[in-house]
């Protein structure tokens, strides 16, 4: 079924999307995080064919990220896939309607890093987005919730942190956000530090 993992009814999986330009060591550690603190069976990694709000300048292609997230992964409950690409969709509520539709009686979560709740409301129907499965937000480096228009819309169905292990269980809009991950890595940094390295190299030879 066009390179979805192999799942079942019942099964909790988190889903963890992005370009994976390039995959780092944050992917890893939210992961880990979010398998432990909502008792997650999986997590996918979904590498998207592209970011519709970022230029695609610089974005290497899809088979070489997805290669280099599953060198990354090294975890047999990480699975890394490509198949929003095989559905022909760039917006994660088609992918998660998609997904919805055809995983019958899997418990999705879709996990972000706290950096892109603040900018989840510019997001393609991000209303339906949480209105299809529940959001695990992960705390990161200089990220402030209070900030996040959309964290604030979405206030009344936040769901206490100590409580966080039932929203896989929990019927949509429902939103938790977790801390223990202060990780200041972001794949445009370590982009921006390499073409730095570049750079200085080329001014120095």
């Amino acid at each position: 079924m066009i390179g979805l993992p192999p799942h079942a009814p019942g099964q909790r999986i988190g889903l963890l999307g992005g370009s994976f330009n390039p995959p780092h060591l944050a992917h890893r550690e939210i992961s880990l995080l979010a398998m432990k603190r909502l008792g997650l069976d999986r997590v996918w990694w979904l590498v998207t064919p592209g970011n519709p709000l970022k230029s695609a300048d610089g974005l290497a292609a899809l088979d070489r990220r997805v290669a280099a997230a599953r060198a990354l992964a090294r975890h047999p409950r990480i699975v890394v896939t490509d198949f929003e690409a095989g559905i022909g969709t760039r917006y994660t509520f088609d992918m998660l309607l998609w997904l919805t539709r055809h995983c019958g009686g899997v418990r999705f979560v879709w996990i972000m890093g706290a950096d892109n709740l603040q900018e989840f409301h510019r997001w393609r129907n991000w209303r339906g987005i949480a209105s299809l499965v529940p959001i695990a937000v992960i705390d990161r480096f200089g990220a402030s919730l209070a900030a996040a228009p959309a964290g604030r819309a979405l206030a009344r169905h936040r769901i206490p942190e100590r409580l966080a292990a039932t929203l896989p269980g929990r019927d949509p809009p429902a939103w938790s956000f977790l801390h223990g991950l202060k990780s200041p890595l972001s794949s445009s940094r370590i982009r921006a530090s390499e073409v730095e390295t570049v750079n200085r190299a080329s001014i120095s030879s």
